[in-house]
């Protein structure tokens, strides 16, 4: 339903809380169940021992870490090229010296976001590299599954960081404004339709034109992803 929001309440646009939200319930979820596959198959690190055994848990880790990979360009293209306001900036680390003023926080949250996406992109191509039979045969001395394993304590970690940092910058509103289902007049339905044909008439002019507008550094981050997305691809089916 469209409606009219108070401008002092944070909205983000409904093509945002869409990649984001997917990404975020994927990578999650990947998490719980990448938790419980080294629970079930390993545990040489610390185990829960109430956690029952699942055999199958490791292919439905595997499906929602499918899921996050094929979801993540989009979310690193439309992160780059509409939300990088958030992401790390040329001036980000002069910034950081700027200790415990309003700026450090922002530029904080800016590093910290960048490092997630960049965590996400770690775990998820260290999983692709793994092989599904290694744990269910004992084969846990693999140097890809430690790869993966340090991969997903880090993400771990900068989902929190980046939780925390939002809190610190725009409270609880700015969280819940990531999950409302309100939606403004701009983000109506009948919008999209048009928006697909105009994008797919002129696909190759609006990608140029998007590309000259990113900052260098933008463009770095964005093809190493993108790069290391499609070599992802390329070695799993190669090894």
């Amino acid at each position: 339903m469209t409606e009219k929001l108070s401008k002092s309440q944070p909205y983000q646009p409904l093509l945002l809380r869409i990649i984001h939200n997917s990404q975020g319930i994927f990578a999650v979820i990947a998490m719980i169940t990448a938790f419980w596959t080294y629970n079930t198959y390993d545990g040489r690190f610390g185990k829960i021992s109430w956690l029952p055994d699942w055999q199958e848990i490791e292919g439905i880790h595997g499906t929602f870490g499918l899921f996050a990979l094929l979801i993540l360009p989009f979310f690193v293209v439309y992160t780059v090229h509409r939300g990088n306001k958030k992401l790390i900036q040329e001036n980000s680390f002069i910034q950081l010296k700027l200790i415990n003023k309003p700026i450090w926080w922002y530029s904080l949250h800016r590093v910290v976001n960048t490092l997630m996406i960049f965590s996400l992109t770690f775990a998820t191509f260290t999983g692709k590299m793994m092989d599904e039979k290694w744990l269910p045969q004992g084969e846990l001395n693999h140097f890809w599954y430690y790869l993966h394993l340090i991969s997903l304590l880090i993400l771990i970690l900068t989902i929190g960081f980046h939780i925390l940092s939002s809190i610190k910058i725009g409270g609880y509103p700015l969280l819940i404004s990531m999950i409302e289902w309100h939606i403004r007049e701009k983000d109506n339905w009948n919008l999209w339709l048009n928006n697909l044909k105009v994008f797919t008439e002129n696909w190759r002019k609006i990608i140029k034109t998007e590309w000259a507008k990113l900052s260098p550094h933008f463009k770095i981050l964005e093809l190493t992803i993108l790069l290391i997305i499609i070599g992802s691809w390329i070695l799993s089916i190669l090894k």
